[in-house]
Protein backbone atom coordinates (compact mmCIF):
# COMPACT_ATOMS: atom_id res chain seq x y z
CA UNK A 1 0.00 0.00 0.00
CA UNK A 2 1.29 3.39 -0.56
CA UNK A 3 -1.87 5.68 0.49
CA UNK A 4 -2.10 6.31 4.43
CA UNK A 5 -3.36 3.54 6.61
CA UNK A 6 -7.46 3.44 6.62
CA UNK A 7 -8.77 5.03 9.87
CA UNK A 8 -10.85 2.58 11.22
CA UNK A 9 -13.31 2.04 14.16
CA UNK A 10 -15.26 -1.29 15.18
CA UNK A 11 -18.55 -0.28 16.58
CA UNK A 12 -19.17 -3.25 18.94
CA UNK A 13 -16.67 -5.13 21.02
CA UNK A 14 -18.65 -8.34 21.72
CA UNK A 15 -17.78 -11.67 19.76
CA UNK A 16 -18.21 -9.91 16.29
CA UNK A 17 -15.96 -7.11 17.41
CA UNK A 18 -13.48 -8.55 19.14
CA UNK A 19 -13.36 -12.03 17.00
CA UNK A 20 -13.95 -11.40 13.71
CA UNK A 21 -12.76 -7.81 12.84
CA UNK A 22 -10.53 -5.76 15.48
CA UNK A 23 -7.50 -8.72 14.93
CA UNK A 24 -7.83 -8.84 11.05
CA UNK A 25 -7.60 -5.70 11.22
CA UNK A 26 -5.00 -5.31 13.58
CA UNK A 27 -2.89 -7.45 11.65
CA UNK A 28 -3.26 -5.76 8.17
CA UNK A 29 -0.59 -3.00 7.62
CA UNK A 30 -3.23 -1.23 5.37
CA UNK A 31 -5.50 -0.29 8.18
CA UNK A 32 -5.09 1.92 11.19
CA UNK A 33 -7.37 0.77 14.21
CA UNK A 34 -8.52 4.10 15.82
CA UNK A 35 -11.64 3.80 17.60
CA UNK A 36 -13.53 0.72 19.09
CA UNK A 37 -16.77 1.22 20.81
CA UNK A 38 -18.35 -0.43 23.72
CA UNK A 39 -20.49 0.37 26.81
CA UNK A 40 -19.67 -2.96 28.53
CA UNK A 41 -16.67 -1.93 31.06
CA UNK A 42 -15.24 -5.50 30.77
CA UNK A 43 -14.75 -5.04 26.75
CA UNK A 44 -13.73 -1.63 27.41
CA UNK A 45 -10.75 -2.89 29.62
CA UNK A 46 -9.87 -5.95 26.73
CA UNK A 47 -10.05 -3.18 23.98
CA UNK A 48 -7.82 -1.15 25.89
CA UNK A 49 -5.38 -3.88 26.73
CA UNK A 50 -5.24 -5.04 23.37
CA UNK A 51 -5.24 -2.35 21.48
CA UNK A 52 -3.99 0.38 23.20
CA UNK A 53 -3.54 3.15 20.31
CA UNK A 54 -7.20 2.63 19.62
CA UNK A 55 -9.62 5.60 21.28
CA UNK A 56 -12.72 3.78 23.41
CA UNK A 57 -16.28 4.84 23.20
CA UNK A 58 -19.04 4.30 24.55
CA UNK A 59 -21.48 4.06 21.83
CA UNK A 60 -21.38 3.69 18.10
CA UNK A 61 -22.77 7.37 17.74
CA UNK A 62 -20.05 8.15 19.75
CA UNK A 63 -17.50 7.02 16.52
CA UNK A 64 -19.69 8.99 14.39
CA UNK A 65 -18.68 12.02 16.31
CA UNK A 66 -14.57 11.37 15.44
CA UNK A 67 -16.32 10.54 11.61
CA UNK A 68 -13.80 13.71 10.48
CA UNK A 69 -10.88 11.58 11.69
CA UNK A 70 -11.68 8.18 10.36
CA UNK A 71 -12.31 6.63 6.96
CA UNK A 72 -14.11 3.24 7.74
CA UNK A 73 -16.46 1.77 10.45
CA UNK A 74 -17.35 -1.53 10.37
CA UNK A 75 -20.67 -2.02 12.29
CA UNK A 76 -20.15 -5.42 14.90
CA UNK A 77 -23.46 -3.88 16.30
CA UNK A 78 -27.17 -6.17 17.17
CA UNK A 79 -28.91 -6.11 13.80
CA UNK A 80 -31.28 -4.10 14.28
CA UNK A 81 -29.33 -0.95 14.86
CA UNK A 82 -27.34 -2.39 11.32
CA UNK A 83 -29.53 0.09 8.90
CA UNK A 84 -30.02 3.58 11.24
CA UNK A 85 -26.11 3.13 12.17
CA UNK A 86 -25.00 2.20 8.33
CA UNK A 87 -27.04 5.31 7.32
CA UNK A 88 -25.49 7.76 9.79
CA UNK A 89 -22.52 6.16 8.21
CA UNK A 90 -22.52 7.36 5.06
CA UNK A 91 -23.52 10.29 5.42
CA UNK A 92 -21.22 11.16 7.45
CA UNK A 93 -19.10 9.82 4.56
CA UNK A 94 -17.91 7.19 5.99
CA UNK A 95 -17.09 3.91 4.01
CA UNK A 96 -18.84 1.17 5.59
CA UNK A 97 -18.61 -2.58 6.86
CA UNK A 98 -21.76 -4.36 8.40
CA UNK A 99 -22.11 -7.32 9.91
CA UNK A 100 -24.44 -10.00 8.76
CA UNK A 101 -27.15 -10.09 8.24
CA UNK A 102 -27.09 -6.94 6.18
CA UNK A 103 -30.25 -5.25 7.58
CA UNK A 104 -33.47 -6.74 9.07
CA UNK A 105 -35.37 -6.09 5.82
CA UNK A 106 -34.41 -6.23 2.42
CA UNK A 107 -35.74 -3.27 1.39
CA UNK A 108 -33.66 -1.24 4.07
CA UNK A 109 -30.41 -2.64 1.88
CA UNK A 110 -31.80 -1.35 -0.95
CA UNK A 111 -32.16 1.53 0.04
CA UNK A 112 -28.42 1.53 2.05
CA UNK A 113 -27.08 0.68 -1.38
CA UNK A 114 -28.76 3.34 -3.06
CA UNK A 115 -27.34 6.20 -0.41
CA UNK A 116 -23.83 4.90 -0.60
CA UNK A 117 -24.11 5.01 -4.55
CA UNK A 118 -25.08 8.51 -3.87
CA UNK A 119 -22.69 9.34 -1.69
CA UNK A 120 -19.81 7.82 -3.78
CA UNK A 121 -18.72 5.76 -0.56
CA UNK A 122 -17.93 2.06 -0.27
CA UNK A 123 -20.49 -0.59 1.32
CA UNK A 124 -19.70 -3.98 1.98
CA UNK A 125 -21.16 -6.81 4.21
CA UNK A 126 -19.04 -9.28 6.21
CA UNK A 127 -20.01 -12.72 5.03
CA UNK A 128 -16.96 -14.36 6.22
CA UNK A 129 -18.21 -17.58 5.88
CA UNK A 130 -16.83 -17.23 2.04
CA UNK A 131 -13.40 -17.85 3.46
CA UNK A 132 -13.91 -20.69 5.52
CA UNK A 133 -11.61 -23.68 4.99
CA UNK A 134 -14.47 -25.77 3.71
CA UNK A 135 -16.44 -23.58 1.87
CA UNK A 136 -13.18 -23.33 0.08
CA UNK A 137 -13.05 -26.49 -0.77
CA UNK A 138 -16.00 -26.57 -2.03
CA UNK A 139 -15.50 -24.33 -4.49
CA UNK A 140 -12.19 -25.23 -5.53
CA UNK A 141 -13.97 -28.99 -6.16
CA UNK A 142 -16.68 -26.94 -8.13
CA UNK A 143 -14.22 -24.95 -10.12
CA UNK A 144 -12.76 -28.06 -11.12
CA UNK A 145 -15.67 -30.04 -12.24
CA UNK A 146 -14.77 -32.77 -9.85
CA UNK A 147 -18.48 -33.79 -9.46
CA UNK A 148 -20.21 -33.63 -12.67
CA UNK A 149 -22.78 -31.28 -13.11
CA UNK A 150 -24.15 -31.13 -9.22
CA UNK A 151 -27.65 -31.99 -8.48
CA UNK A 152 -28.31 -31.65 -4.64
CA UNK A 153 -26.39 -29.22 -2.43
CA UNK A 154 -26.82 -29.93 1.56
CA UNK A 155 -25.46 -27.49 4.14
CA UNK A 156 -25.78 -27.25 7.70
CA UNK A 157 -24.77 -25.27 10.31
CA UNK A 158 -26.04 -27.11 13.95
CA UNK A 159 -25.08 -26.51 17.37
CA UNK A 160 -25.97 -28.04 20.92
CA UNK A 161 -27.24 -24.10 23.07
CA UNK A 162 -30.08 -25.00 25.08
CA UNK A 163 -29.75 -21.70 27.20
CA UNK A 164 -29.13 -17.94 25.22
CA UNK A 165 -26.07 -16.67 26.32
CA UNK A 166 -26.14 -12.91 25.01
CA UNK A 167 -28.96 -10.50 26.33
CA UNK A 168 -29.63 -8.82 23.13
CA UNK A 169 -30.78 -12.45 21.48
CA UNK A 170 -32.83 -13.46 24.31
CA UNK A 171 -34.57 -10.26 23.74
CA UNK A 172 -34.76 -9.85 20.06
CA UNK A 173 -37.81 -10.50 17.89
CA UNK A 174 -37.40 -12.05 14.60
CA UNK A 175 -38.83 -8.25 13.59
CA UNK A 176 -35.87 -7.32 15.34
CA UNK A 177 -33.06 -9.61 13.78
CA UNK A 178 -33.49 -12.15 16.15
CA UNK A 179 -33.06 -16.29 15.68
CA UNK A 180 -30.89 -18.74 14.33
CA UNK A 181 -32.38 -17.75 10.41
CA UNK A 182 -31.02 -13.89 10.45
CA UNK A 183 -27.74 -15.48 12.49
CA UNK A 184 -26.36 -18.86 10.51
CA UNK A 185 -28.94 -18.88 7.85
CA UNK A 186 -27.41 -15.65 6.36
CA UNK A 187 -24.23 -17.12 6.10
CA UNK A 188 -25.81 -20.87 4.35
CA UNK A 189 -28.09 -18.95 2.28
CA UNK A 190 -25.00 -16.90 0.54
CA UNK A 191 -22.62 -19.67 0.15
CA UNK A 192 -25.28 -21.42 -1.91
CA UNK A 193 -26.36 -18.23 -3.61
CA UNK A 194 -22.48 -18.11 -4.57
CA UNK A 195 -22.13 -21.45 -5.49
CA UNK A 196 -25.20 -22.33 -7.52
CA UNK A 197 -26.59 -18.81 -8.80
CA UNK A 198 -30.29 -17.18 -7.97
CA UNK A 199 -32.53 -19.66 -6.86
CA UNK A 200 -36.34 -19.38 -4.91
CA UNK A 201 -37.17 -20.88 -1.57
CA UNK A 202 -39.81 -23.75 -2.20
CA UNK A 203 -40.44 -25.11 1.08
CA UNK A 204 -39.65 -23.72 4.57
CA UNK A 205 -39.98 -25.17 8.42
CA UNK A 206 -39.09 -22.14 11.07
CA UNK A 207 -39.34 -23.08 14.67
CA UNK A 208 -38.40 -22.06 18.39
CA UNK A 209 -37.83 -24.88 20.77
CA UNK A 210 -35.98 -23.16 23.12
CA UNK A 211 -38.34 -21.52 26.11
CA UNK A 212 -36.73 -18.61 26.23
CA UNK A 213 -36.37 -18.47 21.93
CA UNK A 214 -38.42 -15.01 20.63
CA UNK A 215 -37.47 -15.91 16.88
CA UNK A 216 -36.30 -18.95 15.90
CA UNK A 217 -33.36 -21.55 16.74
CA UNK A 218 -34.47 -24.50 14.10
CA UNK A 219 -34.74 -24.30 10.39
CA UNK A 220 -34.82 -26.18 7.62
CA UNK A 221 -35.56 -24.24 4.28
CA UNK A 222 -35.18 -26.32 0.38
CA UNK A 223 -34.35 -23.45 -2.28
CA UNK A 224 -34.35 -23.97 -6.21
CA UNK A 225 -32.05 -22.57 -8.00
CA UNK A 226 -32.15 -21.55 -11.37
CA UNK A 227 -29.51 -23.09 -12.63
CA UNK A 228 -31.55 -26.61 -11.92
CA UNK A 229 -29.45 -27.04 -8.33
CA UNK A 230 -31.74 -28.02 -5.38
CA UNK A 231 -30.47 -27.11 -1.66
CA UNK A 232 -31.42 -27.99 1.56
CA UNK A 233 -30.53 -25.64 4.27
CA UNK A 234 -30.87 -26.78 8.16
CA UNK A 235 -29.60 -24.29 11.15
CA UNK A 236 -30.33 -25.93 14.61
CA UNK A 237 -29.38 -24.92 17.87
CA UNK A 238 -31.01 -28.31 19.45
CA UNK A 239 -28.79 -30.63 18.23
CA UNK A 240 -26.59 -32.89 20.13
CA UNK A 241 -25.60 -34.83 17.23
CA UNK A 242 -24.41 -32.37 14.56
CA UNK A 243 -25.17 -33.69 10.57
CA UNK A 244 -22.55 -32.60 7.63
CA UNK A 245 -21.68 -29.45 7.26
CA UNK A 246 -21.35 -30.35 3.77
CA UNK A 247 -23.04 -32.91 1.61
CA UNK A 248 -23.24 -32.31 -2.25
CA UNK A 249 -24.18 -34.94 -4.73
CA UNK A 250 -23.55 -34.42 -8.52
CA UNK A 251 -23.38 -36.49 -11.84
CA UNK A 252 -19.42 -37.61 -11.63
CA UNK A 253 -19.41 -37.77 -7.52
CA UNK A 254 -19.92 -36.77 -4.42
CA UNK A 255 -18.71 -34.94 -1.24
CA UNK A 256 -18.95 -34.98 2.55
CA UNK A 257 -17.68 -32.75 5.20
CA UNK A 258 -18.48 -32.89 8.81
CA UNK A 259 -16.52 -30.11 11.76
CA UNK A 260 -16.39 -26.80 12.04
CA UNK A 261 -13.98 -24.07 10.66
CA UNK A 262 -10.86 -23.94 12.80
CA UNK A 263 -10.77 -19.74 12.76
CA UNK A 264 -13.34 -18.68 15.00
CA UNK A 265 -12.12 -21.49 17.99
CA UNK A 266 -8.17 -20.32 17.10
CA UNK A 267 -9.07 -16.62 17.64
CA UNK A 268 -11.34 -17.21 20.79
CA UNK A 269 -8.30 -19.30 22.07
CA UNK A 270 -5.84 -16.83 21.76
CA UNK A 271 -4.03 -17.14 18.35
CA UNK A 272 -3.04 -14.49 16.07
CA UNK A 273 -4.13 -14.22 11.76
CA UNK A 274 -0.21 -14.24 11.61
CA UNK A 275 -0.16 -17.32 13.53
CA UNK A 276 1.51 -20.25 10.86
CA UNK A 277 -1.46 -22.72 12.40
CA UNK A 278 -4.37 -20.40 11.31
CA UNK A 279 -7.09 -21.22 9.52
CA UNK A 280 -5.56 -24.93 9.13
CA UNK A 281 -7.53 -27.63 9.78
CA UNK A 282 -6.59 -31.33 11.63
CA UNK A 283 -6.28 -34.10 8.90
CA UNK A 284 -9.30 -35.78 10.78
CA UNK A 285 -11.73 -33.10 10.02
CA UNK A 286 -11.09 -33.42 6.46
CA UNK A 287 -13.77 -34.22 3.65
CA UNK A 288 -14.83 -36.79 1.93
CA UNK A 289 -14.69 -37.58 -2.03
CA UNK A 290 -16.69 -40.35 -3.54
CA UNK A 291 -16.18 -40.99 -7.38
CA UNK A 292 -16.07 -44.07 -9.65
CA UNK A 293 -16.63 -46.62 -6.78
CA UNK A 294 -13.79 -45.07 -4.53
CA UNK A 295 -13.42 -42.94 -1.23
CA UNK A 296 -10.32 -40.40 -0.98
CA UNK A 297 -9.99 -38.05 1.65
CA UNK A 298 -9.96 -34.23 0.29
CA UNK A 299 -7.48 -31.85 2.45
CA UNK A 300 -9.36 -28.80 3.63
CA UNK A 301 -8.19 -25.59 2.13
CA UNK A 302 -6.71 -23.00 4.54
CA UNK A 303 -9.03 -20.68 5.86
CA UNK A 304 -8.92 -17.57 4.84
CA UNK A 305 -10.90 -14.29 6.71
CA UNK A 306 -7.71 -12.38 6.42
CA UNK A 307 -8.48 -12.12 2.87
CA UNK A 308 -11.86 -10.14 3.26
CA UNK A 309 -9.68 -7.05 4.98
CA UNK A 310 -7.25 -7.92 2.31
CA UNK A 311 -9.61 -7.59 -1.08
CA UNK A 312 -11.53 -4.37 1.04
CA UNK A 313 -8.04 -2.27 1.65
CA UNK A 314 -7.06 -3.19 -2.09
CA UNK A 315 -10.43 -1.45 -3.11
CA UNK A 316 -10.21 1.73 -1.09
CA UNK A 317 -6.78 2.09 -1.97
CA UNK A 318 -7.53 2.58 -5.46
CA UNK A 319 -9.89 4.74 -5.26
CA UNK A 320 -12.88 3.74 -3.40
CA UNK A 321 -16.14 3.82 -4.81
CA UNK A 322 -14.79 5.29 -8.25
CA UNK A 323 -11.78 1.88 -8.10
CA UNK A 324 -13.14 -0.67 -10.90
CA UNK A 325 -11.89 -3.39 -7.98
CA UNK A 326 -14.78 -5.01 -6.52
CA UNK A 327 -15.86 -4.88 -3.13
CA UNK A 328 -15.22 -8.19 -0.75
CA UNK A 329 -18.91 -8.78 -0.85
CA UNK A 330 -21.36 -6.93 -3.03
CA UNK A 331 -24.25 -5.43 -0.90
CA UNK A 332 -26.73 -6.67 -3.36
CA UNK A 333 -25.97 -10.45 -2.95
CA UNK A 334 -26.80 -9.84 0.82
CA UNK A 335 -29.76 -8.69 -0.45
CA UNK A 336 -30.65 -11.43 -1.97
CA UNK A 337 -29.82 -13.65 0.74
CA UNK A 338 -32.43 -11.40 2.74
CA UNK A 339 -35.09 -12.05 0.06
CA UNK A 340 -35.20 -15.62 0.58
CA UNK A 341 -35.25 -15.03 4.17
CA UNK A 342 -38.38 -13.22 3.58
CA UNK A 343 -40.01 -15.84 1.39
CA UNK A 344 -38.93 -18.58 3.60
CA UNK A 345 -40.63 -16.73 6.77
CA UNK A 346 -43.96 -15.88 4.22
CA UNK A 347 -43.75 -19.64 3.17
CA UNK A 348 -43.46 -21.25 6.74
CA UNK A 349 -46.53 -19.16 8.09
Amino acid sequence: MTSSPIRTAVAGFGLSGSVFHAPFIAANPAYSLSAIATSNPERQAQAKARYPQAATVDTPEDVLDLADRLDLIVLGTPPATHFPLAKAALEAGLDVVVDKPFVVHSAQGEELISLARKAGRVLTVYQNRRWDGDALTVKKLLDAGTLGSVTRFEAGMERWAPSIAKAWKAEATADEGGGILFDLGAHVLDLALQFFGPAEVTYAEITARRPQELADDDVFIALRHDSGVISHVTLNLNSRLHGPRFRILGTEGGFVKFGTDPQEPFVLGGGLPTDPQYGVEPSENHGTLEANGERTTVPTERGAYPEFYRLLAEKLDDGGKASALPAPVDPAGSVEVLKLIEQARKLAS
